[in-house]
């Protein structure tokens, strides 16, 4: 069996997203066959993100050809982001949720 590796971020942005409140992240990065790294929850909504390292070059950021499989035929939300900023962003947070 092959391990499941984690750029290098991956925790930065778990522990990141877990100082949001509102917030939920599960690691998902072990299930394979290009499933996303993590899912976010937020505001009653899943959302799935394949984490990338910005500090490697755009060669080694490519999605392997499981994840491209994965992205091309999911028919909900999947988004490749490398940092906290770009998951805020894309999942809408709103600190002032009530």
């Amino acid at each position: 069996m092959q391990i499941k590796r984690t750029d290098a971020n991956q925790k930065q942005i778990m522990d990141g997203l877990r100082k949001y409140p509102f917030i939920s992240v599960n690691t998902t990065h072990t299930i394979g066959k290009g499933f996303p790294d993590i899912v976010v929850g937020y505001d009653g909504k899943n959302y799935m993100f394949e984490i990338k390292d910005g500090n490697k070059t755009p060669s080694q950021k490519k999605l392997t050809p499981d994840e491209i499989i994965f992205h091309r035929n999911w028919n909900g939300q999947v988004a490749v982001v490398e940092s906290v900023d770009a998951i805020i962003e894309i999942i809408q947070y709103n600190k002032f949720q009530i």
